[in-house]
């Protein structure tokens, strides 16, 4: 819409001016949120959702903890008291193996949490609002005008009335909404394989001793290649649990999306043996067609953070990681460009970004083509390569001194072969 469009529709609306609008209250706009405004700049929130508001992409990595403590964030998500995660447990035709999170390559944390979003997000928006921030619930923004000095949105709030925010610097943090990627033509197919997930939550009743609740847990299909499960414990004695597969195999199994989820979730045996007492404590979900990119990463006047940008899948939990890299890795440069400074985003964001983004996209495609299970449910590498792909599953995807992160496909390449060609492998294969 060009700006005398604008300007003219929203004759009788109010304008507001801002140093930095954030569209989205998840965990990128919240921790963009708390460290500009910790830091004395006025920034506005826009979020088309109320508070608390239900959102899968339960299971952090221990990269999370290095970027909430660096946005002032983390005392406030350690008061959630959420379930310790320190790693990730497999399972597959009866076959089981485990990466441990604290046995890494990389130095940082090595533990995190798997939370309840709802409650997650409420307490990180709070404490960006703590901070100074200030948030709209329960607004769209409708239109977009890009500039490399004073960027413009058109916002209609939850009672119809519309207005005009002009800022010095937008953030896009909207996840799956990805709003500027729409009212830019940014967006772009992603090279992933379209898929789809089916979840709820469960009361787990989960009594088996065996069973470590500080993993998240991972399933693979006994005969079906290229789904897979998840299994989430919640501190409450819940649990998320969810089925990955193409859209045609999920709806084959049965006539509903619950009957679906169950059906598959009763075909993996690990998972049929846990959750055989569960019951639903909310309505089946589906998402699908969520694997998305972007032609850039930024613009005149604004940056896309998070899933706002490029989102791959959600089978290492990388969502949030990439969603709080980003934001902190924007949130600087943002600062240092409305004091003068010139920034080249390019470089200084977009390409260091997409570089851990990268190396998560070639450990995902190494999951559905086989290789990285094979390598899983092998256990015989070297302490020294266990603890390599252990910080690249904890998060660490841009420590490019880790081998598995400068050379991910040639590494995984080899590793996968190795593990292929031993006497008595009896692996996942695509």
């Amino acid at each position: 819409m060009p700006d005398a469009e604008i300007s003219s529709s929203t004759a009788q609306s109010s304008h507001a001016t801002t140093d930095v609008a954030i569209i989205g209250a998840g965990p990128s706009g919240a921790a963009a949120a708390a460290w500009l405004a910790r830091r004395g700049l006025a920034v506005e929130v826009i979020e088309r959702d109320l508070f608390p508001r239900f959102s899968i992409g339960e299971s952090l990595l221990p990269q999370c903890m290095v970027h909430l403590e660096a946005c002032g964030l983390l005392e406030a998500a350690q008061a959630g008291d959420y379930q310790v995660k320190n790693g990730a447990a497999f399972t597959w035709r009866g076959q089981h193996a485990a990466i441990d999170f604290r046995d890494k390559f990389t130095s940082g944390p090595g533990s995190t949490w798997q939370v309840e979003r709802a409650d997650f997000d409420q307490r990180l928006i709070e404490g960006a609002m703590q901070a100074g921030a200030r948030v709209r619930f329960g607004s769209t923004v409708d239109a977009f005008i890009p500039d490399p000095d004073r960027p413009r949105l058109m916002i209609t709030d939850a009672g119809g009335e519309r207005s005009t925010l002009v800022a010095r610097f937008v953030l896009d943090a909207s996840g799956y909404g990805r709003v500027l990627a729409r009212l830019t033509g940014l967006a772009r197919p992603s090279t992933l394989e379209s898929r789809c997930a089916l979840f709820t939550h469960v009361e787990d009743r989960i009594d088996c001793p065996r069973h470590d609740r500080d993993k998240i847990l991972i399933g693979l299909h006994p005969d079906c290649a290229g789904v897979w499960y998840w299994l989430i414990p919640f501190r409450n004695g819940r649990a998320s649990v969810g089925v990955v597969g193409d859209r045609a195999t999920i709806n084959a199994a049965a006539e509903s999306d619950s009957e679906r989820l169950w059906h598959f979730i009763h075909a993996e045996p690990r998972l049929a043996t846990l959750l055989a007492r569960a019951t639903a404590v909310r309505d089946t979900g589906r998402l699908e067609g969520y694997s998305a990119d972007v032609a850039q990463l930024h613009g005149p006047g604004f940056a896309l953070l998070g899933n706002a940008g490029e989102f791959l899948d959600p089978v290492f939990s990388s969502g949030v990681t990439i969603a709080l890299d980003s934001a902190l890795r924007a949130a600087p440069l943002v600062e240092r460009q409305l004091g003068g400074e010139a920034i080249d985003w390019d470089t200084q964001f977009e390409w260091p970004l997409r570089r851990g983004v990268a190396t998560f996209r070639e450990f995902v495609e190494a999951w559905y083509d086989g290789r990285l299970p094979r390598i899983i449910f092998n256990q015989r590498q070297t302490p020294r390569i266990r603890s390599m792909i252990s910080s690249v599953l904890a998060g660490y995807a841009w420590d490019c001194t880790n081998p598995f992160v400068d050379a991910s496909r040639r590494r995984l390449n080899s590793l996968a072969e190795a593990c292929t060609n031993e006497p008595d492998s009896a692996f996942p294969t695509s």
